[in-house]
């Protein structure tokens, strides 16, 4: 099948074509513990089939999540297999890097018993938090060599600068700076994952645990962080403290919207980084990706609230010289909400985008 009817097959898919495709619900071995998973694939038609490995991001759906699960019939519509395994951990919002290769394990292990006949090596997907982690762990020992290729969909490279854009809104590609209100969602996990490992901050751990609570419940009413539905709770939760608490609250919390003090949040960038790092070193996948042999394809949404776009050629340039890497900005999609389309670039945009999206269907 060539690139150009996989491409339309995908795109028709995703904008609404009921595909005729069987969904299955699977349970995988990752070290001795069962996590589950969700295979999509043809009822009917070629064999044997591509085979695509999908990693969800932070998000309490997981593998449920909407725009994964369209993502997914989409991509299986191509005539092609897409496993999904759930990181159960990711789904109760903690940061856990050191998953990512054995939930990547279990699921190349099971390939082989799926009800299909794969074609090749399967090839990596991952979203948000799981970008950068995919990529990493395809030079890992136990995945290099056993995977296609890569494809990272709004993922980070450098942690300190993400941070900084979640709390100010600010980022930067080195010669140009930038603003973009920032989605609350991905400073209030971060700082509920790490605040309590800073020394010495007062109500530390009170507070990561009242973002987490707030973060939770955006996820379960799958609603955006910003919605105004959560203002309740937000009251609630900040009459818990007083003092630097409150102060320490209000700044993760509001963020730019509040009265944040440069000096204040240049400390909390800080500290949080230190925290992170010290307590989750794979949280680097930058670092990590030195055993990196595979192509890498990598998107980015330009209006993108949860991790800015600049992210993007960070991301590239971490990967060993050598490797294929392609980088796409679009604005054809967003990280916490699909971008409006952009009219006057319309067409130049939609061009590129499909092409991207038909040279990461050439990986398997």
């Amino acid at each position: 099948m060539t690139s150009a009817v996989r491409t339309a097959r995908y795109v028709r898919t995703w904008l609404g074509d009921n595909a005729d495709l069987a969904v299955e619900e699977l349970v995988l071995e990752r070290k001795g513990t069962p996590i589950p998973a969700t295979l999509y694939r043809p009822r009917t038609g070629a064999r044997p089939l591509p085979v695509w490995i999908v990693l969800h991001g932070m998000t309490r759906p997981g593998r449920r999540h909407l725009q994964l699960v369209r993502f997914a019939r989409a991509l299986a519509a191509t005539r092609a297999a897409v496993l999904v395994p759930e990181v159960p951990e990711w789904v109760a919002l903690t940061l856990a890097p050191h998953r990512t290769v054995p939930t990547i394990e279990a699921a190349l292990d099971a390939v082989p018993d799926l009800p299909l006949e794969a074609a090749g090596r399967p090839a990596l997907v991952g979203f948000s938090f799981g970008a950068p982690q995919a990529v990493a762990a395809s030079g890992a020992a136990g995945v290099r060599g056993r995977v296609a290729g890569t494809v990272a969909f709004g993922g980070y490279a450098d942690l300190e600068r993400t941070i900084r854009f979640q709390l100010t809104g600010h980022h930067s590609d080195g010669t140009q700076d930038y603003w973009l209100r920032p989605d609350p969602y991905g400073r209030w996990i971060v700082a509920g994952n790490y605040l309590s490992r800073v020394p010495g901050l007062t109500d530390g751990t009170e507070v990561a645990s009242a973002l987490l609570d707030l973060a939770r419940e955006a996820g379960d009413r799958a609603v955006m962080a910003w919605d105004p539905t959560l203002d309740p709770l937000k009251q609630r939760l900040a009459r818990r403290f007083s003092g630097p608490g409150r102060v320490l609250f209000d700044d993760i919390v509001h963020g730019p919207d509040g009265n944040q003090e440069p000096e204040r949040i240049d400390a909390l960038v800080a500290s949080l980084t230190r925290a992170a790092l010290a307590h989750d070193p794979a949280i680097d996948a930058a670092a990590a990706m030195g055993g990196v042999e595979a192509p890498v394809h990598i998107l980015h949404g330009r209006n993108d609230h949860l991790i800015p776009f600049t992210e993007a050629d960070r991301l590239a340039a971490a990967v060993p010289e050598g490797v294929e890497v392609s980088t796409t900005i679009t604005r054809l999609f967003g990280h916490s909400a699909q971008d409006p389309f952009p009219w006057l670039e319309g067409p130049r945009e939609t061009v590129a985008f499909l092409r991207a999206l038909a040279s990461m269907l050439d990986l398997v």
